[in-house]
């Protein structure tokens, strides 16, 4: 992780994912003096990419036999699951040019402190970090201002069978709908180890290898956490956020891509763009609430949509995704 002040460390001291999820926010808005990073976990969760459509991405049935919270987060990428054998970090840092930030900046040490304890660990694909082929962690990030959230999970002795259980699996990223799909593709790390480990050993192992010397801890103010506690309130715990209302689609085109699952959803009234969603797990930066409002009231009609997006920063919203893929999947 960039730095050049000493990293300071922070815990939420919660296991309540909307709470932990406003933590983090809070500390990327209100905390923009030094590099951070945090430790947590969150109980038995799945957790939406900001730009998914929830009710496609869970089992809703499995989730409430098995009391499953779910909660969206501000960073995009694909939905996860997370229970106590999962540990998540966040490094929050300045950024000079977000252009020339890569992953592999920051999954880097994230590798390293993998390696360090032996296992066969590499930065792979879009966002994913593997261990002898399995995916141990999955990670995200947001751009505020200069002020970049880098998140990710590590799953250390995670209940893979509820992984597959609570998630479903989209049959274009997977071979068959099963829930064998998922648990060939995920693994645990503590089953990698050559010498065992519980996951307090873990935490404090990780915590050293990613802070150095010179990690200091630090706490919230008084002020700060009682708005973490009214953003978890306003936000993380409402319908609204997690779910979100959807326009009733004259048209909805799904495409994958090499850069990410898209999803359009158009409501087209007499030729214009009265209203429109996307939808999907493509690695956007910040949020699209500015895109989907340049293109509302815009005609139905390939060149003047294309116009708009010649004027947005698509990289940003959409990640890796180009223009065209863009376009073809709005037009498809």
């Amino acid at each position: 992780m960039p730095a050049t002040k000493p990293t300071v460390y922070l815990e939420t001291h919660s296991q309540d994912p909307a709470y932990n999820l406003a933590f983090e926010e809070t500390v990327l808005k209100v905390r923009k003096d030094r590099p951070y990073l945090l430790l947590w976990q969150n109980d038995n969760t799945i957790v939406v990419g900001q730009n998914q459509n929830t009710a496609a991405e869970i089992d809703p049935d499995f989730v409430e036999a098995h009391h499953i919270h779910v909660v969206r987060r501000i960073t995009g990428g694909g939905a996860v699951y997370h229970d106590l054998g999962n540990l998540n970090y966040s490094f929050l840092t300045d950024v000079d040019n977000a252009a020339d930030m890569t992953y592999q900046q920051f999954t880097r040490p994230v590798v390293e402190a993998l390696q360090g304890l032996g296992l066969q660990a590499e930065a792979s694909g879009r966002n994913d970090i593997l261990v002898e082929g399995r995916k141990v962690s999955g990670t995200a990030q947001r751009l505020l201002g200069k002020r970049m959230l880098f998140h990710g999970t590590l799953l250390f002795d995670s209940d893979l069978s509820t992984i597959a259980g609570a998630l479903r699996a989209d049959p274009s990223k997977f071979q068959s709908k099963s829930a064998q799909s998922v648990r060939s593709r995920v693994g645990n790390i503590r089953s990698f180890l050559k010498e065992d480990m519980n996951l307090p050993a873990f935490w404090q192992y990780l915590k050293s290898s990613f802070g150095g010397e010179g990690l200091e801890s630090g706490s919230l103010t008084q002020e700060e956490l009682a708005a973490v506690q009214a953003l978890k309130e306003n936000k993380y715990d409402t319908w609204e956020w997690t779910y979100g209302r959807s326009p009733h689609f004259t048209f909805i085109n799904k495409r994958k891509w090499p850069g990410g699952m898209l999803e359009a959803g158009l409501q087209v009234t007499e030729g214009h763009i009265e209203d429109l969603r996307f939808y999907g797990d493509f690695l956007s930066l910040t949020s699209l609430d500015g895109t989907v409002e340049a293109l509302r009231g815009v005609p139905y009609r390939r060149r003047e949509v294309e116009k708009i997006l010649k004027t947005l920063p698509l990289d940003r919203c959409f990640g890796s995704l180009t223009p065209q893929e863009i376009l073809d999947t709005i037009f498809a």
